[in-house]
């Protein structure tokens, strides 16, 4: 009997990639390894980064993956951002954010939102000297953001906008803000707005900034607007139109926070893997009894399920697809996963691993954050429920 003929799809598996995102994806974990390694437990323990690695990520188009090389940037895709942020956190789970909150959440609004203006101005900036930052979080509002205070009053051709925003990633860094404030409060969430600051703007400064667990060397502080004069020309989208420009990137970002967790989480099994073939007891390594090899076996498998999670949210964004489920799913699951797996590897280093002479202690510290910003664990859970229910 013949069989039937089968065709064969072109479209490479989620966890194979074309040459091009190899040759990216190699040269950023090439670049991870030799210029950042070295300094990752002196920037941890000072935590500050360092601005020669950070002027680095500039010469190498690590902060402008997206942006069109006619403004300067690299003219890559999103798939290739998701890489770029693996590959460092791998490393440093600091400098993954870094390139992370430049890439998908400042760089992705103003391509998406931001007039031609408004791209010419600073996309070039931006790909070339300018660190971003994403100010939406304040004291009051937790998970509901959009129960904002900070306020926007039109005064002819410019808002004055004034209020104070936490949490905020690269601010001690940044040279330019998205800063969202609400030009019309009877509105509600309708009022909102996202604006362009930059961060030599009058009445613009930055307060507190944050002593954390995890993710120490990167900078997280307080922004502080008294007053500060923002142009009509720099409101991003439209006037009261922040709310969906917030969501929408956010919805992008949570990938970037996926990719994140699954570069630390990485980054801690390798550490696990070669600690227990060198580590002996009775006679020989530790990884050759079953006690080991068997939470080693589940640690892989949730890492490469957590990775085929973020790889397929990533793979819809670029396609034109919807992703909103999927980028929920992945954020959630690999952040679960990254906690799980880092806090197992301390126990297989054993009282080592409770020590700051190994690096498994970091990756337990920077594990945590991913379950709380850019929307806490539950968050993407009802965002789940909500797109589930929905069909």
């Amino acid at each position: 009997m013949k069989q039937p003929e089968i065709a064969v799809s072109n479209q490479l598996p989620l966890t194979r990639f074309s040459e091009d995102e190899e040759l990216f994806r190699e040269s950023v974990a090439s670049f991870a390894q030799t210029s950042i390694q070295p300094f990752v437990a002196e920037m941890d323990q000072e935590g500050k980064f360092r601005p020669d690695l950070i002027k680095s990520f500039f010469e190498l188009d690590l902060m402008g993956i997206e942006i069109p090389e006619s403004w300067g940037g690299a003219g890559a895709t999103f798939f290739m951002s998701i890489l770029a942020v693996e590959a460092l956190s791998r490393v440093d789970a600091s400098a993954g954010v870094i390139v992370d909150v430049q890439n998908t959440l400042v760089n992705n609004a103003i391509l998406r939102w931001g007039t031609d203006d408004q791209k010419k101005r600073y996309l070039p900036r931006l790909a070339s000297e300018w660190v971003g930052a994403y100010a939406l979080s304040e004291a009051s509002s937790a998970s509901d953001a959009f129960s904002m205070t900070a306020r926007a009053e039109r005064q002819g051709d410019h808002f004055l906008v004034s209020g104070q925003k936490l949490w905020t990633t690269n601010a001690a860094e940044a040279n330019l803000f998205l800063v969202f404030a609400n030009a019309d409060p009877e509105k509600g969430y309708k009022g909102i707005t996202a604006f362009i600051v930059e961060a030599d703007s009058p009445g613009f400064k930055l307060g507190k900034k944050e002593d954390k667990l995890g993710i120490r060397a990167s900078s997280t502080c307080e922004v502080i607007l008294e007053k500060c004069p923002v142009g009509v020309s720099n409101v991003l989208g439209e006037v009261g139109s922040g709310y969906r420009v917030a969501i929408e990137t956010l919805n992008e970002g949570r990938i970037g926070i996926g990719a994140q967790m699954i570069g630390l989480t990485q980054g801690a099994l390798e550490c696990a893997l070669g600690y227990t073939l060198e580590r002996e007891a009775f006679g020989q390594p530790i990884a050759h009894f079953q006690g080991v090899q068997f939470p080693l076996a589940e640690m892989a498998t949730q890492l490469e399920a957590a990775r085929l999670l973020v790889y397929n949210a990533a793979r819809l964004k670029e396609a034109g697809q919807t992703f909103v489920k999927e980028a929920a799913m992945a954020k959630y699951f690999s952040s679960q996963v990254a906690e799980k797996v880092t806090s197992g590897v301390i126990e297989l280093y054993g009282g080592y691993g409770y020590t700051k002479e190994y690096p498994v202690e970091k990756y337990f510290r920077d594990a945590k954050i991913g379950s709380i910003y850019e929307g806490t664990s539950n968050m993407q859970l009802a965002t789940i429920a909500k797109q589930i229910l929905r069909k």
